[in-house]
């Protein structure tokens, strides 16, 4: 003898007259609240905005499951919630834009240097000035990404050695170093000082009592102003 199959259970659907307005009203409440904030709002805060008399973690939890693996997801931490952009989509909200910075005569000078005197020390970029540089202009212009390091000097203490890099071609539009301008070209333009580079730092230096240049040596109004590209 054979057990008889049973009878398959009938999904029930929720009658209109079950529907809890007050309930979802409340969910749409919440919804807008979070949706507005700039900043996460805590469960209790959230409770007193609505003044219902329902259990907020639940009409959270609600909320939340609502919007699960959609593009907006709302989470929390800490008993504090927000609407957050799901972790996943991250790569395509990212912007890439072009933001204007002033660059120091200084660091324009050292970049110079290096591009026409390649693979070139430290020192010998101080040599070329005759004034020593601060502490951060080379890193100014390897954090834009215009210099890089060559390789180290076969001399004694085997000096560090800087060249430009590709981003530094494709700032100034250059295909290769053969394209840089010569030096008759830049004298033209007024961007040479005609006299010898040691000469002429040499004096200001003497002038100014000092042989260390600063970030902010020159007025900013002096200071070219390039493009540097930043992911936000």
């Amino acid at each position: 003898m054979t057990d008889s199959p049973s009878p398959r259970r009938r999904k029930t659907q929720p009658k209109a007259e079950d529907f809890d307005h007050g309930r979802f009203h409340a969910i749409r409440q919440l919804e807008a609240i979070l949706f507005a904030s700039a900043q996460p709002l805590s469960e209790r805060l959230l409770a007193q905005r609505l003044s219902v008399g329902y259990d907020i973690r639940s009409l959270l939890e609600e909320l939340a499951d609502h919007y699960r693996g959609r593009g907006v997801e709302l989470r929390q931490a800490d008993g504090q919630w927000c609407f957050r952009t799901a972790a996943d989509l991250a790569e395509i909200l990212t912007i890439e834009q072009t933001e204007s910075r002033r660059l120091s005569r200084a660091a324009l000078e050292t970049l110079a240097i290096i591009a026409y005197h390649q693979p070139v020390t430290r020192a010998e970029i101080e040599d070329i000035r005759g004034v020593a540089l601060s502490k951060g202009t080379l890193d100014i212009l390897l954090e834009a990404g215009w210099i890089r390091p060559r390789g180290r000097r076969n001399t004694p203490g085997r000096p560090l050695t800087w060249g430009t890099s590709n981003g530094f071609l494709d700032h100034f539009g250059l295909d290769s170093l053969r394209d840089l301008p010569g030096l008759e070209d830049l004298k033209a333009a007024g961007l040479l000082d005609n006299r010898p580079a040691i000469a002429a730092y040499g004096a200001r230096a003497h002038d100014t009592e000092s042989l260390l240049d600063t970030d902010d040596d020159f007025a900013d109004n002096e200071s070219p102003q390039l493009d540097i590209l930043e992911q936000k």
